[in-house]
């Protein structure tokens, strides 16, 4: 992989997998490898996003361990769920960055909690700079135009996925988890779902360079990128 610490702007969407067990970390290498060149002669450093998660601190200790402990780089995360906000630290924190990794969740009160907080302009001003964005499942389809989601049902509002809007970074639209949710993907009908797809299998992770897909990073060569052109029939299964 080529990449220019000064020009190019670089998206690793990984669709899901389990951080704490090291199923994704073969990525996480891969990642944290163009953290450190962006860096330079300086020690790297990762900022981790959990608004997905709550900010749960379990899931953030867990990608310390991974990329403090496993792959060397300096980490910090972002809190904006609980307590009083400092916008100015967190601002901070985002010019300190070399790759920020937005973790998994709840991807619709992410983005909510993003908008009121303004993390989402700071998040998309670092992609411009060229801080590497990396994340994974909400954090991986959070940054195409349409994303099949599950957050009505995290919040107990329906049983079924739903399609949102993205921050439409990336265009297209996204399905995390595929090799998981493929059947219920393709059962969706409806004319939002209408354009480009993209299906990432856990464990593996599409980059975009630029915007423009570049390659899949996998961690035992199996899993799949599944791209699809959609054009439902609305209301005939």
């Amino acid at each position: 992989m080529l990449y220019n610490k000064f020009m190019d702007k670089y998206i690793i969407a990984i669709g899901g997998g389990e951080l704490r067990s090291k199923e994704t970390l073969e990525i996480d290498r891969k990642i944290a490898e163009m953290a450190k060149f962006r860096a330079g002669e300086k020690r790297a450093v990762a900022l981790f996003i959990g608004t997905a998660s709550h900010d749960s601190m379990p899931y953030y200790n867990t990608f310390h361990k991974t990329y403090t402990g496993e792959l060397g780089l300096k980490t910090d995360c972002v809190l904006t769920v609980y307590g009083e906000m400092n916008f100015e630290k967190i601002t901070s924190k985002f010019q300190k960055a070399d790759v920020i990794y937005v973790g998994g969740g709840d991807t619709m009160f992410m983005l909510n909690k993003w908008k009121e907080t303004g993390v989402d302009k700071l998040i998309l001003d670092a992609y411009e700079r060229g801080v590497i964005i990396s994340g994974l499942s909400a954090g991986a389809i959070c940054w195409f135009e349409k994303m099949f989601s599950d957050s009505y049902i995290l919040n107990g509002e329906s049983d079924s996925y739903c399609i949102f809007s993205g921050l439409g970074v990336l265009k297209g639209g996204a399905c995390p988890h595929y090799n998981e949710r493929e059947k219920d993907f393709l059962r969706y009908n409806s004319p939002v779902k209408d354009g480009e797809w993209i299906g990432i299998d856990n464990n593996c992770a599409a980059v975009y360079k630029n915007g423009e897909f570049l390659e899949k990073l996998t961690c035992n060569g199996s899993e799949r990128l599944v791209f699809n052109t959609v054009k439902t029939t609305f209301g005939i299964k």
